[in-house]
């Protein structure tokens, strides 16, 4: 698509210049996809690869030179991927890990549109402004700290830089400038042979493992044959309808990462029965004892192990860089003025619908609260139907009334929310609106609503990690990464004056690795301390637990298992009801009730939904107390 010319305004054949300017993007874009069955939907804001359909963003009406470039940008990115890009051979070649496969995706999509850009000269100046565009958005040129500079985009746009020569944009030069001084000889020669492999996709993609390597992050599958085409052959197919679903973004996490790491722990499991049985006979380190009930992560009714195989119970190495922190202190004000601007701004077509998911479900609240007065009181509203009375004798007194608070708004909602990197995009965005409208909902009806995320502080670990290496690594390390869990909203604090925290979502670096068990008995535990007598938790999550630092000494289950012990915990002993929703991943097999979405739009109908059914049943748990709540969640399994 050539992006020196604008649409002409001048309508020909009584079609208008934004149907024209439509048409001939979907034949161009199928052109160079080399695919005539390829459907071209438009929509505001949406992007990306869905099966066999490209979805562009839509441009203004008056088409200016800045929508359009943008919108053939976009196209020609899809087209290209269409054309270049294997899905297959992608996924049997990538790496497990989180951020090696972000990494992985990354300079894939990269290679793809280089090859383009080689080719037209038009489609390397629509994808440079569609890129510029995207770190523009981003804030990638307000990050001044290398931690908060995503390295998969920057590896990206070096590898960009390799294979067409060109700089990266203006708005994405400050990320570059921050991580390129590390980036070695060794380094740099791998990016000059992935441009000179561009053409072999295969041979691309092991260059771009060895870069990986290179830049010492763990692939977390190198006991396998990544040229074996026989190898894991379901867990191929998986990874291939995962690249077709979430085109060319490319940071879905999925469960995949686990399946390839539990190959490992047969052997892992027996190094640890030894380790465990010689640090039995030695000295233990604080939290190991059966008898001390304060191990992180661990709720006290795990410690009764008296009949539990002989294994190392979960742990954490160090607590000392964990934090719980607000979300305006991850933020200057001015910046998180501009981050929730720009939420709103991404979502405005789907607010609308939500806000009217948001209304129906607050029709169905407002209508089970059963109004109840106390009469006759000496000071309150004033009873306008004994009002006669005091027409037939002057004498009597004012009558006044007072409502009684009703049950149903003893409640508290917490919204857990996953802060991992495979959220970002689409799904962190409307996961911040919904929980927007739902904290607003809401407090219309009297329900109170705290909104909580849990991420890490560093990828691979961070000090956590560091300290254990100083340490001499020691045998059944435990956790090994920095949790970061951040208030976005307090259950006290009204929605006016935490609207702001949620745009802290779109800021890159936030979001990083993910450990849901320590979340949860994070999440849990601030409910228990509520006054509520009833007390719900919604978690929202695209995957399973995933820390590679963690991952890389202890079993490949090691999070899952810890995960899977402390929902246990919470459905059959806690009167804290649990509901998840997964986008695009089955949480069904963790949680009891729980429910999966395809699309991250989905989300704010299915948390309406899901909420109203929980009020909508007769006889909860907040009527029958914690022994009526273990009594129906055993009757639920």
């Amino acid at each position: 698509m050539s992006g020196n010319q604008k649409p002409s305004n001048k309508s020909g054949g009584g079609e208008a210049p934004i149907e024209r300017f439509r048409r001939a993007t979907g034949a161009t874009l199928r052109a160079i996809a080399r695919n005539a069955e390829l459907q071209v939907a438009f929509a505001p804001h949406a992007q990306g690869l869905q099966g066999n359909e490209a979805r562009v963003p839509m441009p203004g009406r008056d088409l200016s030179a800045e929508d359009v470039a943008l919108t053939r940008g976009e196209a020609d990115a899809i087209a290209l991927r269409q054309r270049y890009h294997d899905a297959k051979n992608h996924a049997r070649l990538a790496p497990s890990s989180q951020i090696a496969r972000e990494i992985f995706n990354a300079v894939e999509q990269t290679r793809c549109e280089a090859l383009g850009a080689r080719r037209m000269a038009g489609v390397n100046a629509n994808l440079g402004a569609m890129l510029q565009d995207r770190c523009r958005t981003r804030g990638y040129d307000h990050i001044t700290e290398r931690e908060d500079a995503p390295i998969s985009e920057v590896v990206s746009l070096l590898a960009r830089e390799a294979m067409t020569g060109e700089k990266p944009p203006p708005a994405a030069r400050p990320i570059v400038d921050l991580w390129r001084p590390l980036f070695d000889a060794k380094a740099m020669g791998d990016l000059k042979q992935m441009a000179e492999l561009a053409e072999d996709q295969a041979a691309f993609a092991r260059m771009a493992r060895q870069l990986i390597e290179d830049l010492d992050f763990d692939l977390g599958n190198s006991e396998s044959d990544p040229d074996d085409p026989d190898q894991d052959s379901e867990t191929d197919d998986q990874q291939q309808n995962e690249q077709d679903s979430e085109g060319q973004s490319g940071d879905q996490q999925s469960s995949d990462a686990f399946d390839a790491m539990q190959e490992q722990e047969g052997e892992a499991d027996d190094a640890d029965s030894d380790d465990a049985s010689a640090d039995a006979d030695g000295e233990m380190m604080a939290g190991d004892s059966e008898e001390d009930p304060g191990r992180p992560g661990t709720p006290p009714e795990f410690d009764d192990r008296r009949n539990a195989p002989a294994e190392a119970p979960y742990r954490a190495f160090t607590t000392e860089f964990d934090e719980v922190v607000e979300a305006e202190d991850l933020c200057d004000p001015d910046e998180l003025a501009r981050l929730r601007m720009l939420l709103d701004q991404q979502l405005a077509h789907l607010q609308g619908v939500i806000s009217r998911l948001a209304n129906r479900l607050q029709r169905r609240l407002m209508a089970k609260q059963t109004r109840a007065w106390e009469f006759n009181i000496e000071e309150g509203l004033l009873d306008t139907a004994r009002l006669a009375r005091i027409v037939v004798d002057p004498t009597m007194p004012l009558s006044f009334k007072r409502e009684l608070e009703t049950d149903f708004r003893d409640t508290v909602v917490s919204l857990l929310i996953d802060n991992s990197g495979s959220m970002r995009g689409r799904p962190i965005s409307v996961a911040a609106v919904s929980a927007d409208i739902l904290a607003r909902t809401l407090e219309r009806c009297g329900v109170k609503v705290e909104i909580l995320g849990f991420t890490t502080r560093m990828w691979k670990g961070g000090q956590s990690r560091e300290r254990w290496i100083a340490a001499g690594k020691p045998a059944n390390a435990g956790r090994l990464n920095d949790l970061r869990h951040i208030v976005y909203k307090s259950a006290d604090a009204p929605w006016r004056r935490a609207r702001k925290n949620l745009g802290l979502m779109l800021r890159e670096g936030i979001l990083k690795e993910n450990i849901d068990g320590e979340a949860l008995l994070w999440a849990h535990n601030r409910l228990l301390g509520r006054s509520e007598q009833r007390k719900i938790l919604m978690v929202i999550s695209d995957g399973a637990p995933v820390d590679d630092s963690t991952l890389s000494v202890n079993p490949g289950n090691y999070l899952e298992k810890h995960l899977r012990e402390v929902i246990d915990y919470m459905e059959t002993r806690s009167p804290v009801e649990v509901i998840a929703i997964g986008i695009g991943h089955d949480v069904t097999r963790y949680y009891r009730r729980a429910v999966t979405i395809v699309d991250a739009e989905q989300l704010g109908g299915t948390l309406m939904e899901k909420l109203a059914e929980l009020f909508d049943e007769e006889g909860g748990s907040r009527r029958a107390g914690p022994r009526g709540a273990i009594r129906q969640a055993r009757s639920r399994s």
